[in-house]
């Protein structure tokens, strides 16, 4: 990467950031010249920033290393001002996957859905999601041991359709006015399925049943919102047969076609906000 001077300071400038953006503390930065020959080599603040005593005219190596993260390396060029901003220097966590800082995380229901998809007649999908949840996650130290918990008011099922979603907070189906809630929990922490994506493991309590259900989940990113607070943004999915939960009612049509299929597709989009509880305002 080609280097670009700004208008005044000396020496060089940078701030190391994760792929999220976040300051890396104490990141090395190591000056080479062509030669290979070291320069200088300074230590970032606590901000991820980086500056150092001005250096003669030249073309150099930049090389910044982090404990736990992938080492990288750019060119500078140094024009006879002394000085050069390289900006934004990022760092990969080792292994390639940028995780949020460990810690409770709160789910925010407000920018988050909780929605099941199931096959109608055959043919097409019905869609529906509940408008009442809340959770916790705990991203530990160590990703494996996360965990998670949710628990969602089943008689909020939203399908679009005043009838079918009294029929599904029956007897038949989610049996609201007897078990008023699902939950899940995570049971033994979190496994890696590739770039981003985990496994949690986990159980799935709804209808006064509970059964083993594994979450496919993506993480999306961190970043800091609008309201000063931190977020992280996940995306997981996870099949069910309504079977498992007592959930046994079905209408045939006369070409042997259920009405609703037996098989749902949860599609989970959360957002979670740093923290043990929500930010009041």
């Amino acid at each position: 990467m080609t280097t670009h001077t700004g208008a005044g300071g000396t020496g060089l400038r940078a701030r190391v950031r994760t792929k999220a953006g976040w300051a890396v503390q104490h990141a090395v930065l190591t000056v080479t010249d062509m030669t290979g020959a070291q320069i200088l080599r300074v230590t970032a603040d606590d901000d991820g920033a980086v500056r150092t005593a001005a250096l003669p005219q030249g073309v150099y190596t930049v090389i910044v290393t982090a404990v736990g993260y992938q080492p990288t390396a750019s060119t500078a060029i140094v024009p006879s001002s002394g000085w050069v901003d390289l900006g934004n220097l990022v760092l990969a966590r080792q292994g390639g996957v940028e995780l949020p800082p460990p810690g409770p995380w709160t789910i925010d229901p407000s920018h988050s859905s909780v929605g099941a998809v199931a096959q109608h007649l055959g043919i097409s999908s019905i869609r529906g999601h509940f408008g009442e949840f809340h959770g916790q996650i705990e991203i530990a130290e160590n990703i494996a041991d996360s965990r998670v918990s949710a628990t969602i008011a089943a008689a909020s099922i939203d399908t679009g359709n005043t009838m079918r979603d009294g029929h599904l907070r029956s007897a038949d189906f989610l049996n609201v006015d007897v078990h008023p809630e699902i939950s899940y929990r995570s049971t033994r922490g979190v496994s890696p399925a590739g770039p981003g994506r985990w496994t949690v493991h986990g159980e799935l309590t709804m209808n006064a049943v509970t059964r083993p259900v594994d979450l496919d989940l993506s993480y999306l990113g961190t970043g800091p919102d609008p309201w000063g607070g931190t977020r992280a943004a996940f995306r997981a999915t996870a099949e069910l047969h309504r079977e498992d939960f007592a959930m046994t009612y079905n209408q045939v049509l006369q070409a042997g076609i259920a009405a609703i299929g037996t098989t749902l597709r949860v599609e989970l989009d959360i957002q979670a906000v740093q923290g043990s509880s929500l930010p009041t305002a």
